[in-house]
This record gives structure tokens, sequence and C-alpha cells, in this order.
């Protein structure tokens, strides 16, 4: 084929490109653009041509100058440079949608050096970045694997719990999960999205505790380009993030009214609006939330809002402290020794029968994930063989009479006459404090320092 022959098709040659190819005119005016361009973008040729480049709102682009065809010297950093390297950035598509892409840049000039324009090359990447959060979860994930979905137990209070799960996986509603810190609800909500049908979309997350409500706020929804002091970039929020699969907002007790409020909005119309833009960007995601904290409470005192209460609390999933679930604890403790085996290469076999009996009698306020700090604790300070309990923290430890020789021995006896008194009480609190001639919150504070479980009482009885 000829040259001449070349320059009569090349239009039909570009079209058939899968990226995105644009050509500027030095004053910043798109002159051209391929059919993949129109793809990627929303934008059709005749909606585009003659307009100025900055109709894409790209997150990259340098302007230096005033734009227009009376512009004096390079108003943009590519004309100025005269090339740019492969770059990572987002532009708006013409629906409102931020889209990640690759681009590449280079100035066009004839023989004498004179500019001519410049040519630009798109390459969608979105699929790229679910690929990387995917990646990212199941890397976390890797050594987690056990039990239900990562969920190590097999008491009956857990039973009910996974029961419950698989139920309200097949719901497209609302979850919201109830547990004191470090009972596992980061693992229950992973486990609702792979046994639902959003499974094969994205599963984003986001402890709202940790964030002030201007970053929360970003967080959430994502946020233009210059919206404030230090938006450099536009930022896709978690919302958009999930779009088709499930969102997790942890410590959901702590969002800020005024954020409550978008929230509502989003459960209700699916739609919201980035920081510094108008445009409402409709998404379609499943919440499932979490708390410790109790939100009937924080409703009754204005804290939080009653109608978005009853929006997230349709499937209500509690999950049991460690204390009311001590039969989990030698299979945890199992679990736990295998993957820090696997972690540290040290040759600890188990933990003693002393040890075992610390554990079970211990209250542990830290739940299920103050267990894995201990046995962490443990190999650090151990080599090899069992773990002792002069091997765990010394707040754990010297819940053993036989690790603490010195011990108080009233202590032993305060314990077995609550536990009588609970026993003779039948479980109730209020009576078992008659019986001592004591108060009901000594009691309660006697079971907190002990670890006494009253349904364990109640089945030995």
């Amino acid at each position: 084929m000829k040259e001449q022959e070349i320059n009569r098709y090349w239009k039909k040659i570009i079209d058939t490109m899968n990226e995105g190819l644009i050509l500027i005119a030095p004053s910043g005016r798109i002159m051209m653009v391929n059919k993949a361009f129109e793809r990627l973008t929303g934008f059709n040729s005749k909606e585009v041509l003659g307009k100025p480049c900055t109709i894409l709102n790209c997150d990259q682009c340098v302007v230096q100058h005033t734009q227009g065809e009376k512009a004096h010297g390079p108003w943009c950093n590519l004309f100025h440079i005269g090339e740019e390297d492969t770059k990572r950035c987002t532009i708006i598509r013409k629906d409102g949608a931020y889209l990640p892409i690759l681009k590449n840049a280079s100035l066009l000039t004839d023989e004498e050096g004179n500019i001519l324009g410049a040519v630009e090359t798109l390459t969608d990447i979105s699929e790229l970045d679910r690929l990387d959060r995917e990646i990212l979860q199941l890397s976390r994930r890797l050594c987690e694997e056990a039990g239900f979905r990562g969920i190590v137990g097999k008491s009956k209070a857990m039973d009910s719990v996974f029961e419950v799960i698989e139920k309200a996986a097949q719901s497209d509603a609302p979850v919201i999960i109830y547990g004191e810190s470090g009972t596992g609800k980061e693992l229950v909500a992973k486990a609702i999205h792979e046994l639902g049908p959003r499974k094969n979309g994205p599963f984003v997350q986001l402890n709202c505790a940790a964030l002030n409500e201007a970053l929360l706020e970003s967080e959430l929804f994502g946020h233009t380009r210059g919206a404030f002091t230090g938006a450099y970039r536009h930022r896709i929020g978690r919302f958009e993030a999930a779009n088709g699969g499930d969102i997790f907002l942890d410590e959901i007790g702590d969002i800020p009214l005024s954020i409550q409020v978008k929230l509502l909005r989003v459960l209700e119309a699916k739609e919201f609006e980035r920081v510094g833009d108008h445009t409402p960007v409709s998404v379609d995601v499943r919440i499932i939330s979490a708390t410790n904290k109790d939100l009937q409470e924080l409703v009754a005192k204005r804290l939080f809002r009653q109608d978005l209460f009853f929006r997230i609390n349709v499937i209500p999933i509690f999950l049991p402290p460690l204390r009311e679930r001590k039969d989990d604890i030698p299979l945890l403790t199992e679990h736990f020794i295998k993957l820090l085996r696997q972690r540290t290469g040290k040759d600890i076999t188990g933990i003693s029968q002393e040890t075992m009996e610390v554990f079970m009698a211990y209250h542990w306020p830290g739940n299920v994930r103050e267990l894995r700090s201990t046995l962490e604790y443990a190999f650090v300070i151990g080599e090899k063989g069992l773990i002792t309990p002069n091997q765990l923290p010394p707040h754990i430890g010297k819940r053993s009479d036989k690790s603490d020789p010195n011990k108080d021995p009233r202590e032993a006896t305060q314990k077995e006459a609550l536990v009588e008194a609970l026993r003779k009480a039948g479980g109730n609190q209020s009576q078992a404090a008659r019986l001592l001639g004591v108060s009901r919150v000594t009691v309660w504070n006697r079971m907190k320092k002990y670890g006494i479980d009253i349904r364990r009482i109640m089945v030995e009885s």
C-alpha cells in the first residue's frame, strides 16, 4: 500500500484502535477523536469537536496560562515540555462517572519545528483498578481462611450466627452487625458479600470512626479536583468504587449527623453528589454496617437519626463476645498458632494445659482480637514447645492461681462464693447480690473480674 493510499484510510485505521485517541490544536481545541474515545468518554465527536480539551476534566493536566486562540505562550504543560511520559490519571465521562486511564501524549511538529498540535491516547484501566482491589482483599485473607468463610467457631452461639449470615446474604436489604470490638464484624461482612448475589462485584470497606467529618465525606462520596485545599486530583469515593457490589461501613454509630443525612439519601434515592460537585451520581450498592454501640440509645440522645436507624437496621446480626462462647477458645487457639507458626517459622507446638486453664478463666474484654494478640505475644517470648502461663502478657497470666503464687487466697474464696450465690439464684444477679449482702453492681464487677459466665454456671449446676 502506497503512502497516498495509507493517508486515505488513516481515519479507518485509527478507529480500529482499542485506545481512545484525541488530536488537539495548539489553542487547546479538539480537532479529532476516534471511535474508542467516544466509547470510553460517552461523548460523540460532534459534542467535542472545536471544544477545549479541558472538557474531560483530567486531574493530571497542568494549565499554565489562559486557554484559547489568543493565548500568549504555552497554556498547557504538554506544549511547554514537548512530551509527557505515560501517566495514570482520572477523567470525568459525559455521565459524570470517573474513569481511571493511562495517558500518553506527544506534540506534533512540522519539519521546521513549528507546533501543529498534540496527540493523546487514553487507555481504560478501570478493570485493572478493580483487580488491584480484589487482589489486595484476597492477600489479606490468604492466611485467614478457615471455619465458616474465615470465621472460626463451632459453639451453638456461632452456629446461630452462621445461619443468619447465610440467610442475610441472599437478601439485598441492608445488614447491620452488632458486636463488641474484636468479635470479628469485618469477617461477617465479608462472608455476607461472598455468599450473596453481589459476590462478583466489589467489596469496599471503611472505618467511619477513623476520620474527621470532612475527610469522611470525601472518602464516602469522593471529590473533584480543587474542591478543597489539598484536593489536587479527582478522587473516587467508596460508594462509587462499590457500585454493583457491597460497601461495609464499620463503626457507623460514629458518623456525624451531617453525613448521616447524605447517607440516608444514598439508601433512599441510590444517588449522591461528590464534594465540590452538584451532579448526582447514581449507584447500585448494598450497605452492610457494623457498630459496637447501642444505636437506639444514640437515637434517644439525638446523636443518631431515627430514620437512618430504621433504614440500616433491616437485618440485624448479633455477634457474641468471646466470654459467651468459651467453647471456641481451644479451636481459635489452634487456628492462630497454626498461622503464627507459618509466619514466624518457630517450632511452637501448642499451649500447655495450665495455659488453657488460664484462657478459659479469663474474661477476654478484647474478644478474639485479644486472644490473637496474646498468642502473638507468646510467640515473641517463646521459642519452641508448648506456651506456658509465664509466656503470656502479665495481665492474663496472673489469672491462674497456679501461675501466680502471690495471689490473694481470699479472691478464690470470693469467686467460689459468687458462683455458689449465682447458682442458688438461678443466674439472677440481683438475687445473688441479696444472698451475698452486696450491691448488684458489686456482683457485676466481680463477675467481670473473675470471668464468670452465667450460662456456664447454669449448665454445670
